[in-house]
């Protein structure tokens, strides 16, 4: 089995190798099927690994070094949670490789987006499949590299660039605080290995300083690369690169690498309650916040983008209720739905030649049939209609916080309510209505290449069926919570969790669907009945033009943080750097200069003048002794 291991995550790095070295001289369709195979054979060995797996497996490649007690090797886990996230990453990157093969087909850079996809890939197996904080990091540092990769992949374009920039910077500030809560732990409990971790995390009391200091450290970590307040304005920039991209890295994998990392380390998150509320508000603040911008942004894949930010909000909304397997089943169900939504969506870019303002689209589902079904059965799916799996994992995390907090129940149902909203606006004024693009995108709708439909129609049959993973106690014990049995054994010291009562669940669920029932008629009316159209920015008001403007978030960090950089900058440039640096540079090769030409008129030829300057130098010394002897 450690054959299969090790293969798994060298099959992508290959597979980058390959398409790297020798893409330009390869044709497009071996480029592709290389690139895909090296996901998809992964996806059947760690298939493989599931059906066999009896208990927890260290693979160990070699130790890596060593440094008084702390003993690090560079080693892969193989337990329930990497199983899961390694079927996820793989299962999931197969169908989106598939489908960027049709997507960027006339893309003159297609042998070099599929080599970052396959290193992105590889990163992203070494974050998951780690055995201890270093390893991990390197995977985290590894998918955070290739997204600069792939958000500034069409790099001629210069907000592109911007928009990869800002993504890295704001992931290195998380990654510091990563880095920190890392070596805490390190100096503290001696390991860095995630099963010592855990077995020394009870030598520690509840809520005990350390801890609470280096999980804090952990989740700022958590807070860059899942998006986050007040880290979280990255994301939807990212969606400047491929739409494959933003399906793959903002939706399935990379932006779930922080609810991955709180999950594997659940048995110190465990002790720390305080942080774990901490982790609630700020995961319901995201939550609202982000809902609320996407209620009035115009670009199909912005919506999404604030959705996605939105929905990670849910899951650590879960994590700080304790109810880790609640949130790691959203954030399987959630790599179904947002993955299949974000390829609806570069569908629907395909077909209308390139275009992503909702404003200029509409009438679609007649056209592009395969995509509305599977896009509608995707926002069904993140809106919580039954019986698809966003609504058994939407249920769950409710429910978690019922019997955690009634108000922030209420403010999650708020925002489970403005996700609709947003949701069915998409949808609506996508697929419904009159065409309201020129004849020129007219004449190019058409439904895209099998190629593309294939991962679609795979991702809508996996909406629609995830929930069978984790099915409510209510529907019988027999086939119930299968998801949450599987992944018990990852948990040490978990929180308690009270089953609510049956009536109380009944009532919890009808609520929901209601508000889903009252939301989908009143976006439906708005939008199909009396065809309300969306407005320009400048011609909005009131809470809407602050929805549109994104809160104004980035106009606030503009002015707080990057325009007093930048001021700072150019201060030092053209003070410090020209006046005191240059200054001083400048000024010792004055004096030196100066020192040369005099040095220069000395040596004048004149033996006479030679023998004074030795005789008076001499005498010089000599004084000097005498007066340093006394």
């Amino acid at each position: 089995m450690d054959k299969i291991i090790y293969l798994i995550p060298i099959l992508p790095l290959l597979g980058f190798i390959i398409n790297g070295l020798l893409g330009k001289k390869l044709p497009k369709n071996v480029i592709g099927t290389i690139a895909t195979l090296v996901v998809f054979v992964p996806f059947l060995m760690s298939v493989v690994l599931f059906c066999n797996f009896q208990s927890m497996e260290k693979a160990v490649l070699f130790n890596w070094f060593t440094v008084d007690d702390l003993k690090v090797n560079f080693s892969f886990q193989i337990d329930q949670l990497s199983l899961v996230m390694m079927m996820i990453v793989t299962g999931i990157g197969t169908l989106i490789h598939l489908y960027s093969i049709g997507y960027m087909h006339d893309d003159e850079g297609f042998s070099k987006f599929f080599a970052y996809l396959n290193l992105f890939i590889f990163s992203m197996l070494l974050l998951v499949m780690g055995s201890n904080f270093l390893i991990l990091f390197i995977g985290w540092e590894g998918v955070g590299f290739c997204s600069y990769l792939l958000i500034g992949f069409w790099y001629k374009n210069q907000e592109y660039g911007y928009a990869a920039r800002k993504a890295f910077v704001m992931n290195r500030i998380g990654d510091l605080g990563l880095l920190i809560g890392i070596f805490l732990l390190a100096y503290y409990m001696g390991s860095i290995e995630f099963t010592d971790i855990a077995t020394q995390a009870h030598k520690f009391s509840v809520n005990d300083p350390i801890l609470i200091t280096a999980t804090l450290f952990l989740f700022i970590g958590a807070m860059g690369k899942s998006a986050q307040i007040p880290l979280y304005t990255w994301l939807p920039d990212a969606m400047a690169g491929p739409t494959p991209v933003s399906a793959l890295i903002h939706a399935a994998t990379m932006v779930t690498a922080g609810i991955y990392m709180i999950v594997r380390t659940n048995a110190i998150y465990t002790l720390v309650p305080s942080t774990l509320d901490f982790i609630m508000y700020i995961g319901l603040a995201t939550s609202i916040l982000a809902a609320f911008i996407g209620l009035r942004q115009n670009d199909i894949k912005k919506v999404l983008a604030y959705s996605t930010v939105s929905q990670l909000g849910l899951m650590f909304i879960a994590l700080g209720a304790g109810a880790y397997t609640t949130a790691l089943f959203h954030v399987t169900t959630h790599a179904f739905f947002k993955a299949l939504l974000f390829l609806g969506a570069g569908s629907v870019i395909h077909a209308m030649g390139g275009e992503q303002d909702m404003r200029y689209m509409g009438g679609l589902r007649k056209k592009i049939p395969v995509t509305y079904v599977t896009f509608l059965i995707a926002t069904f799916a993140i809106c919580g209609v039954p019986p698809l799996a966003g609504m058994f994992s939407k249920d769950e995390i409710l429910i978690a916080i019922w019997e955690k907090n009634k108000w922030v129940w209420g403010l999650t149902l708020f925002s489970a309510a403005l996700t609709c909203i947003y949701m069915f606006r998409l949808l609506f004024l996508t697929f419904f209505g009159e065409f309201r693009g020129n004849e020129k995108q007219k004449s190019h709708l058409h439904e895209s290449p099998k190629v593309m439909t294939i991962p679609l129609i795979v991702l809508a049959i996996l909406t629609i069926f995830g929930g069978v993973l984790n099915l409510p106690h209510y529907l019988g014990k027999a086939i119930s919570h299968k998801f949450a049995h599987w992944l018990s054994p990852i948990y040490v010291g978990n929180i308690p969790h009270e089953e609510p009562t049956f009536v109380v669940e009944m009532i919890l669920l009808i609520l929901t669907l209601t508000v889903i029932v009252l939301v989908a008629l009143f976006t439906y009316r708005c939008y199909v009945v009396k065809k309300a159209q969306p407005k320009m920015v400048e011609n909005l008001t009131g809470w809407e033009k602050a929805s549109a403007r994104a809160a104004y978030v980035n106009e606030l960090y503009n002015e707080i943080v990057v325009n007093p950089v930048l001021h700072l900058s150019i201060f030092l440039k053209n003070i410090v750097d020209k006046y005191i640096i240059n200054g001083i540079v400048v000024g010792i090769t004055k004096i030196i200069q100066c020192i040369g030409q005099w040095l220069k008129s000395v040596q004048n030829g004149n033996a006479e003048f030679y023998v004074i300057a030795m005789s008076l130098a001499i005498a010089v010394i000599l004084l000097a002794l005498r007066f340093i002897s006394h």
